[in-house]
């Protein structure tokens, strides 16, 4: 009988931390560029620049994802730094011919994303950071000239 009893409590602990644990990943998938972009999207060669500072800090990385089904481009800037606290991130997506699309906003997890047509045709993308203090950095980065086109 004690065996039975202790067999249950293994098992009723091992099913709770099965629950505690596999959100997580979930959750991470959710703030993935991926995850943020759509089903579809997959991230190109040079699609991932680092937010850095004048300092050298990284605050997050900018994403640039690719849908071949439907020509689309994907830009999403993922928060590294003050996650989970609202600060000014923006994400930038332009597409030769055409003025830069940006989601710029106050955002706790990431901006974005931001989607155009670019089948055929070249794009550039960028991601901005700011961070909490009155006067503190701001965390800058993507691609400055044409590339991923096609």
């Amino acid at each position: 009988m004690r065996k039975s009893a202790k067999t249950a409590l293994v098992a009723a602990g091992v099913a709770v931390g099965a629950f505690t644990v596999s959100p997580a990943p979930a959750i991470a998938a959710a703030y993935s560029p991926e995850g943020v972009c759509g089903a579809g999207y997959a991230r190109v060669s040079d699609g991932s620049r680092a937010l850095k500072t004048p300092s050298g800090s990284v605050f997050g990385h900018v994403y640039l994802l690719y849908n071949s089904s439907n020509g689309t481009n994907c830009v999403v800037t993922i928060k590294k730094s003050y996650v989970g606290t609202a600060t000014l991130t923006m994400a930038t997506l332009e597409v030769k011919g055409s003025k830069p699309v940006t989601d710029s906003k106050s955002y706790k997890y990431y901006a974005g994303p931001v989607k155009a047509s670019a089948k055929g045709k070249c794009v550039k993308y960028s991601g901005v950071m700011y961070d909490t203090r009155t006067q503190g950095e701001v965390a800058q980065g993507g691609r400055t000239s044409w590339g991923n086109c096609g």
